[in-house]
């Protein structure tokens, strides 16, 4: 199964990034973008593809100590930006050291378990929200973007999130997503 680790927003996060969201809509030339949809709007901490079913006892156990190292800590949705032209993305405030710990932590407990992960980079705190198909000018939205400042809450919970790609070739149908673990932070 095709998983991730990641820190969901809590539903009022996700609400006031929708408001957010309906005004990028609104802007000249947002129809050539694919907008993700709200229930996909996660920070992802660790991508770790196709997992065997094999390794999902002991990836969830070391995800499990990986979450319980790590405290809880304040976060928002806050600004945001674009991965060149083919990625827009909200970004985050608050706790970001702990979460790029948490992100590092979660990682090695997919390497520990033997998953089979991508080269390591540094972690950027970032909840995708759209992509271009034809490598838009997304510089206006990002500019919209940079006054979002959205409601701390605490990230308390790691999750362990299968990502069931579309399967069906209906233009624009989304991925579905479902979490398959979750683990507490601190002890």
């Amino acid at each position: 199964m095709r998983l991730f680790a990641a820190v969901l927003p809590p539903a009022q996060a996700v609400d006031e990034l929708a408001l957010a969201v309906d005004r990028l809509r609104a802007l000249p030339g947002a129809d050539t973008l694919r907008w993700t949809g709200r229930d996909g709007w996660h920070f992802t901490l660790a991508f770790m593809g196709e997992v065997d079913d094999g390794l999902l006892p002991e990836l969830h156990e070391r995800l499990g100590r990986a979450a319980h190292r790590t405290a809880p800590f304040p976060l928002r949705i806050h600004g945001g930006g674009r991965f060149g032209r083919r990625a827009l993305w909200a970004g985050a405030a608050g706790g970001l050291e702990e979460m790029r710990l948490l992100a590092e932590r979660a990682d090695a407990a997919a390497r520990r378990a033997g998953v089979s992960m991508e080269e390591h980079r540094r972690y950027q705190a970032h909840l995708t929200i759209a992509r271009s198909r034809d490598e838009a000018d997304l510089r206006p939205y990002v500019e919209v973007l940079g006054t979002f400042e959205g409601a701390s809450w605490e990230v308390g919970e790691l999750a362990l999130v299968r990502s069931n790609l579309p399967v069906s070739g209906v233009r624009g149908e989304q991925p579905r997503y479902e979490t398959v673990g979750s683990w507490a932070l601190g002890r």
